[in-house]
């Protein structure tokens, strides 16, 4: 027998393991309790690793459930079934101190890069905010963090005072990402955060997130229904298809030799350039 110890086995910084998500609709929404409430099954059995520090896309068209697996990775909401482990912790079995801690190190960027944005508070308000409930910093200190936060998402420090409807779309969602990075996150779910933009935005946006992430070794969830957006920000690519995945991979395997009939579907819708 060998003397030599196996390498320990790396855990991926979340896990999903069995995770179903079941809403009632209609009358059953009423009576979830009966065996005739109708009810949508949102996700169906997944399993799926998120590695620290990558970008992992999750794509499909809308309402195949990559949303609300994403709500259930950040434990926004309850799965029906199955689990999701933080750095190898439960999230169901979290008191209320450790799911404090789990809330800021992990963080969404919301598709509607205005919707998201309390309309009432100006950013430095918002970002203040964020930064107080956390108990990160107050007074003197929150302020030059503000300004801190916005050159880096690369806004500048006027916008402090200035209320979200006074900003363009690509700058709203600068600001949705600022309020995500106040708190010092190390995952990041980003839950369409493009497709409300024009094409030139996009790619603004899309190269702050690529630098936000060396810098800050960021771990991403991007969720998107275009392989064209994700080609070359994902490390590895989920495809979901009616609450399932139905393939997986590094993002080089599965757009250069995809094995599910769906993503070839999915990659044939991909404009190309003549």
């Amino acid at each position: 027998m060998s003397d030599v110890a196996s390498p320990p086995v790396a855990v991926p910084l979340v896990r999903a393991t069995g995770l179903v998500k079941r809403y009632a609709t209609g009358r059953g929404a009423l009576r979830a309790a009966s065996r005739r409430a109708r009810e949508v099954l949102a996700v169906d059995g997944v399993d799926l690793d998120v590695e620290e520090g990558l970008t992992t896309a999750l794509v499909g068209e809308s309402g195949c459930g990559k949303s609300t697996l994403g709500r259930l990775l950040l434990a926004l909401e309850a799965p029906t079934a199955g689990r999701v482990e933080y750095r190898g912790r439960d999230l169901a079995s979290l008191d209320a101190a450790a799911l404090r801690a789990f809330r800021r190190s992990a963080q969404v960027v919301f598709q509607d890069p205005y919707g998201s944005l309390n309309p009432r508070l100006t950013v430095g308000s918002m970002l203040r905010e964020a930064l107080g409930v956390h108990g990160i910093a107050r007074g003197g200190d929150a302020r030059r963090r503000v300004e801190a936060l916005l050159d880096r998402v690369g806004l500048p420090a006027d916008a402090s005072g200035r209320y979200p409807h006074e900003f363009s779309g690509g700058q709203r969602q600068r600001v949705g990402i600022a309020r995500a990075l106040s708190v010092e996150p190390e995952f990041i779910v980003l839950d369409e955060p493009v497709s409300a933009l024009d094409v030139s935005v996009q790619a603004q946006i899309l190269n702050l997130l690529r630098e936000l992430q060396r810098d800050l070794g960021l771990t991403y969830l991007f969720v998107s229904h275009d392989l064209a957006v994700v080609r070359n920000l994902a490390d590895r690519i989920v495809v979901m298809h009616r609450g399932r995945i139905v393939e997986q991979g590094t993002s080089d395997r599965v757009l250069s030799a995809p094995q599910a009939e769906y993503t070839r579907r999915l990659l044939a819708a991909v404009p190309r350039i003549p």
